[in-house]
């Protein structure tokens, strides 16, 4: 059978490239989304547009009412992760009113609290840091923990991380430790869940996107053109191209991977020495 057989031979039919993901049906929660901008927005319509179920965890009411207004079809909870009762909580809900078993899960949370305002990395206040690992990378550990009942036998969890964690972004703060963090948890909890299953964990490592979140970091507009001209193509990563991976990394097609960090930044980590850019800082 030749390759146009195999996808179908009628004249001018159409073939949907989301069943290659083999989604159809299949319950998948999102953690995060806090806005249309927001990657976990993006990856929930690619979800949905693959046919998958998808259940939406946000933080706040306020949030699910603009959850509920952009994922009409989808069931919306409430679920501040800081404490670890509100993620049992929200657990036995989704259990009581959508069941399982759970395909995937989405964990796209982030939380920095500069509650000095921005400091020299050395300078970093004690309280915040911990909070910041306790929201944006044990809440992933405390998630895959309490869910393990619901989910499927080779399900698959996904989080959001960074394409780096080894260069010093100054405004960035002490976050690139936390990610670094989330990135070792993912080889621990792929080894510690296949005493009993074949539940995976990976990330999506995106480069500089255009999200609200980014939007308060300081100096994040220059960060993120000076990323743009990195880039090989000249053009800055889109939400959707980490969404894209993310899906991928919850289907079944991606079954070769896990605790990994799938780097998705167009290629920025290999053109840094670009002629362009070094012109500018010699001329």
């Amino acid at each position: 059978m030749d390759f146009p057989e195999a996808l179908g031979n009628k004249k001018n039919e159409k073939v949907n490239w989301m069943d290659f993901l083999r989604l159809e049906g299949k319950k998948i929660v999102i953690f995060g989304l806090a806005n249309r901008k927001s990657v976990a927005c993006a990856i929930g319509k690619v979800l949905a547009e693959a046919g998958a179920e998808v259940i939406h965890v946000v933080r706040s009411e306020e949030r699910a009412k603009a959850c509920r207004k952009l994922f009409p079809d989808s069931p919306v909870f409430c679920c501040d992760v800081e404490e670890e009762e509100n993620i049992i909580r929200v657990r036995d809900e989704i259990a009581d009113q959508v069941g399982g078993p759970l395909a995937g899960i989405v964990h796209s949370i982030a939380f920095a609290n500069y509650s000095e305002g921005m400091q020299p990395f050395h300078g970093t206040v004690k309280k915040d840091f911990l909070q910041a690992v306790n929201i944006s990378c044990f809440s992933f550990i405390s998630i895959a923990n309490h869910f393990k009942e619901l989910l499927a036998p080779d399900a698959s969890l996904v989080t959001i991380s960074i394409s780096t964690t080894r260069m010093a972004a100054e405004n960035y703060g002490y976050m690139a430790p936390v990610k670094a963090a989330l990135d070792s948890s993912l080889c621990f909890l792929t080894k510690s869940f296949s005493a009993f299953s074949q539940v995976r964990f990976n990330a999506v490592g995106p480069s500089l996107l255009k999200t609200s979140a980014s939007a308060g970091i300081p100096g994040y507009i220059d960060s993120y053109l000076f990323a743009e001209q990195a880039i090989p193509r000249k053009k800055a990563l889109e939400t959707i191209e980490a969404a894209n991976t993310a899906a991928f990394l919850l289907s079944e097609r991606s079954s070769g991977i896990t605790g990994q960090t799938i780097v998705v930044d167009a290629g920025m980590g290999s053109n840094y020495f670009d002629h362009a850019l070094i012109n500018k800082v010699v001329s």
